[in-house]
């Protein structure tokens, strides 16, 4: 399978292209558009991401149907010495719990498990620069049709980004 990054036919099967890192510095979410159909894997590196409340962290998924808010089984878990979990089904949940002065930065990575039905798994670790522990996540979901966006926002939808960047590696 050949991926076509810039209409010259540029086959890619086998590497690993990243994106642009897109600055999470204002508005509510980030989007990654044009992911190009036959992308099995994906990461997302978070860098010193921040947001002015408290509400965590969602990644979302779009297929052909548009912007998918249900289905997801997810949760994320604080490892710390008083460990807290939570679970989402509106989006992968990235953590469990932060301030508006914590700086997030790791990687999330999604992988399609079967591309005849869409099913995509997702797990990662970030660290909180705010408070102690690792946050760790993992979850599945089954998109309609081909994934073609992500989008990375927070539970609430209202708190909105103010520090850091995020990019994309996809193969």
């Amino acid at each position: 399978m050949a991926i076509n990054l810039d209409g010259n036919g540029v086959n890619t099967t086998g590497l690993i292209n990243s994106a642009t890192a897109q600055n999470s510095t204002s508005g509510t979410s980030i989007d990654f558009t044009g992911i190009l159909s036959g992308v099995k894997r994906i990461t997302l590196m978070f860098g010193g991401v921040s947001t002015n409340g408290t509400s965590n962290l969602l990644v979302r998924l779009t297929g052909s149907s548009g912007l998918e808010t249900t289905g997801y089984v997810s949760d994320a878990a604080t490892v710390t010495a008083s460990s807290g979990t939570a679970a989402s089904t509106a989006g992968f949940l990235l953590c469990n719990s932060i301030a508006a002065t914590d700086l997030l930065s790791g990687n999330i990575i999604l992988c399609l498990l079967n591309p005849s039905t869409n099913l995509w798994t997702q797990n990662g670790m970030i660290n909180r620069s705010g408070g102690t522990g690792v946050l760790i996540s993992a979850g599945y979901k089954t998109i309609t049709g081909t994934l073609t966006q992500i989008r990375i926002t927070t539970v609430n939808g209202t708190d909105t980004f103010d520090a850091g960047s995020i990019n994309i590696l996809y193969e």
